[in-house]
């Protein structure tokens, strides 16, 4: 499972876009029962031998759910990474009319970090700016750029996260950017999967030049587990598993992905998706895979269509 990240998007916040969480998640999304949930699935990862564990400060009560598992069940063997740039600000509501707002500012960053340490301490060790794209105004704050350097010098390793059908732009003037003399990132969690691979040759470059490499969205927000292709289920079908396991085994798949993170909203989920590890695709499923890739811009623009719920 050294590959494997549990995501905790899908638990942290009553209401998120993945679809199949109807049904997975408790019947009322109060807090003590998400919290719950949550507690239940870090258990049945840990217990299954994931040991990374991928959060956010728009997560809602991610970070907070986290801490309280780990300072219950005194796990010190889990990796935690975390992200800023986006703020909760749903209030714990289904129906808010904004959930996040995102601002990649050196006030932000500032602000979320010293929020993520009095949850987690020393805990993290890598801090992720979340959604960066080509027109973020990080890639000019001088002032930004020199706090992420000195968290980096700090000993706590600093990356981003993309989003968009410019990812792989993103990837690469990221990775250009120094302060002092050196590389600001050292790690990069982007959308991958089998319907939006156009960011791989940035990954795989990335990968290439020592950098770490994270892949979210492993299952399209729930479209390849709840409305997958033909091809995916007739691929799941001939080797006994679930759609979602197809999916992620894609990931798995690709040599520069260091670790697929996952964001199961049940247990159910979570082994479903675990199915992944044990599964390994041939090189005619593979090919078959690739062929159902849809343009970037489409693709994103259908996320965008997604329903918080």
């Amino acid at each position: 499972m050294d590959r494997i990240a549990l995501g905790l998007a899908a638990l942290g916040r009553p209401a998120y876009i993945n679809l199949g969480r109807d049904g997975a998640l408790p019947p009322v999304r109060d807090v003590a029962s998400m919290r719950a949930a949550t507690f239940e699935v870090l258990d049945a990862a840990y217990a299954a031998g994931v040991r990374h564990v991928d959060v956010a400060r728009s997560y809602g009560r991610s970070e907070e759910f986290l801490a309280g598992w780990l300072a219950e069940r005194g796990h010190a063997d889990v990796e935690i990474s975390s992200k800023w740039g986006y703020a909760y600000v749903g209030d714990w509501r289904l129906d808010a009319d904004v959930h996040e707002v995102k601002e990649h500012s050196a006030a932000r960053f500032a602000a979320q970090w010293a929020e993520t340490l009095a949850l987690l301490g020393d805990r993290v060790g890598l801090y992720q700016v979340h959604s960066l794209t080509v027109d973020s105004p990080l890639f000019t704050d001088e002032p930004l750029l020199e706090a992420l350097a000195e968290l980096s010098a700090n000993g706590v390793a600093v990356g981003f996260s993309t989003s968009g059908p410019a990812q792989a732009d993103a990837i690469e003037r990221a990775f250009a950017l120094e302060a002092a003399g050196r590389p600001v990132f050292s790690a990069v969690q982007s959308t991958w999967n089998v319907l939006e691979p156009s960011a791989g040759r940035a990954l795989a470059a990335a990968h290439a030049a020592g950098k770490r490499v994270l892949v979210k969205e492993t299952l399209a927000n729930g479209r390849l587990a709840v409305e997958a292709p033909s091809v995916v289920r007739d691929i799941a079908a001939a080797h006994g598993t679930g759609p979602d396991a197809v999916a992620v085994a894609a990931v798995l798949a690709q040599d520069w992905a260091g670790r697929a993170v996952i964001g199961p909203a049940s247990t159910a989920q979570l082994a479903a998706n675990l199915r992944a590890t044990a599964l390994e695709l041939t090189v005619a499923e593979r090919d078959a895979l690739v062929a159902i890739a849809e343009e970037p811009g489409e693709y994103w623009q259908h996320r965008s269509s997604l329903a918080w719920d």
